[in-house]
């Protein structure tokens, strides 16, 4: 008898064979992706696992054309009676509506910082719509999820997607009174040459030494810390001076345990926050309602 595991090993992920069978039919991997709302990259990536599956070419590439091979046309048909016969067997409730979801992935700090303070108002607005947050990791994460919606923190050059950018953040130089203290005060950004500089390549120091009239280059040794909330702690403990933004800081600035140095910011700092989605989002109503909240919410702040 085949226990659970040998069985499991066996079958083919369902999410591939719906790929491969819209792929087919449409002679287009684009036009497959847009009938099941993934991105091509995601269906291709989908295919790809089928293939490595049954250990056989599904299709042959031809620049952007697509036909099956001689084995995929022979795979295909066992694929659509299997999904037929999936498809019609009577489900008591298929009629209920299913509940709109969104899938949005965000960068940890953003989530933390900026998201989750805001998200309330929209759950309050549309009690609806289930939202569903995954996590990305700036600068390294550069190609489009199956999520409906992501925030990117980078340059903001995401070809073939919707990209527009949330708000403008400067960036400036924080550090803990007692740390300044400890390096005896500092009084003009010269005086940075006795500080241990925190990094980061979310944050850049050289852009700021520029915008600081200092002639220097980027810091090679230190900490260095490749994401902002990290890098926002390691100021906050003491370990040094670092760059960071205003929402982020402004409570630790409030309450004393950070203090802005300089009268010198960042205005357009290299990286900022970016909305990427799909060309098509009102094709899904609940989609296109979060891209307009999150643009209003993040505009007005």
């Amino acid at each position: 008898m085949l226990n659970k595991s040998s069985i499991a090993t066996r079958l083919p992920p369902v999410h591939a064979l719906s790929a491969f069978e819209a792929a087919a039919r449409h002679n287009s991997f684009a036009l497959a992706a847009d009938e099941l709302c993934i991105t091509p990259s995601a269906l291709s990536h989908r295919i790809r696992l089928l293939e490595d599956f049954v250990g056989e070419r599904l299709f042959s590439r031809e620049g952007r054309a697509v036909t099956l091979s001689e084995f995929g046309r022979r795979y295909l048909d066992v694929v659509r009676n299997a999904l037929r016969t999936l498809t019609d067997f009577p489900m008591p409730h298929r009629g209920s509506q299913a509940q709109p979801r969104i899938k949005i992935t965000v960068p940890p700090t953003f989530a933390r910082y900026l998201l989750i303070p805001h998200l309330g108002a929209f759950l309050a607005a549309h009690p609806d719509i289930v939202i569903e947050i995954f996590l990305s990791v700036p600068l390294y994460d550069l190609s489009l999820s199956e999520s409906d919606i992501e925030v990117r923190f980078g340059a903001g050059r995401y070809p073939n997607t919707t990209t527009e950018k949330l708000f403008e953040e400067p960036a400036f130089a924080v550090a803990t009174p007692a740390y300044l203290e400890q390096i005896g005060g500092i009084e003009t950004p010269a005086d940075l040459r006795k500080a241990t500089l925190l990094r980061s390549a979310l944050e850049p120091w050289q852009p700021w030494f520029e915008a600081a009239g200092l002639d220097w280059s980027e810091p090679s040794s230190g900490l260095r810390a490749d994401d902002l909330g990290l890098l926002l702690e390691l100021i906050r403990n003491g370990y040094g001076v670092g760059l960071t933004r205003k929402h982020f800081a402004q409570e630790m600035i409030a309450k004393g345990e950070l203090v802005q140095l300089f009268d010198v910011s960042l205005t357009s700092p290299p990286h900022a926050y970016y909305l990427v989605y799909e060309q098509k989002p009102y094709e899904r109503p609940e989609v296109t309602i979060f891209i307009s909240w999150i643009k209003k919410t993040f505009k007005q702040l």
